[in-house]
Order: structure tokens, then sequence, then C-alpha cells
């Protein structure tokens, strides 16, 4: 199994780092010192975390003249958004019934302390 193969979104944004590349380049193209000049770390760990960006289909890299520029494909994000999505879902129905049952109850106790 190829590394692309097994590289998705949601290893793409696990990693803090990551993140804030993506926020970074999302706003405009970077070269990659420009990406390295924002981090505390080694520029080999920033090329490793733009290699692992770049397999994840969350960034592309064009080369103009020597240097290499840095792209954001937002566009992979809406598999997040989908997968988050089923569960807020999920949830909201979860609340939305523990809401009515809640409520219920009050009901039942206002009946019971109107009747006394």
């Amino acid at each position: 199994m190829s590394t692309e193969a097994r590289r998705d979104v949601f290893q793409a944004i696990a990693d803090p780092t990551r993140r804030q590349i993506i926020s970074l380049v999302a706003r405009q193209s970077m070269n990659l010192n420009a990406i390295a000049e924002n981090f505390d770390i080694s520029r080999p760990a920033i090329s490793q975390h733009i290699k692992i960006l770049t397999e994840c289909g969350m960034i592309v890299i064009k080369k103009q003249g020597r240097e290499r520029y840095c792209e954001a494909k937002l566009d992979k994000l809406v598999e997040v958004s989908a997968w988050v999505d089923q569960y807020r879902q999920f949830w909201t129905e979860k609340f939305n019934s523990l809401d009515k049952y809640l409520h219920n109850i009050q009901l039942k106790n206002k009946t019971k302390n109107n009747s006394k």
C-alpha cells in the first residue's frame, strides 16, 4: 500500500503544527522558508509536515523559479465537515430527546405539586 493511499485529511489536521501551516497557506501562498519562520522547529521538521500535507492533498507545491510555494487545497476539509456533521446530528437528536424527557418530568412534578 502506498503512503498516499494510507494518508487522509484526518492525518493532516491531527497535528497542531500542520493545522497552523494550513492556516498560514490558506491566507496566501508561501515558500517553505516563510512557513518555517513561523515555527520554533527545524526546517527538516517543517518539510516533513509539508510532505504529509501534500500526501493528504491539503496543499500543493508549485515551483516559481528556484522557490517552491505551498498553496492550500481546502476542498478536502469537506470530508471533515461531513464526518463531524453526522455526529453533530446524532448528538443533537440525543440532546433534544433528553430535553423533552426533562421537560415532561418538570410538567409531571408541577402537576403533582399543584394537586396537593
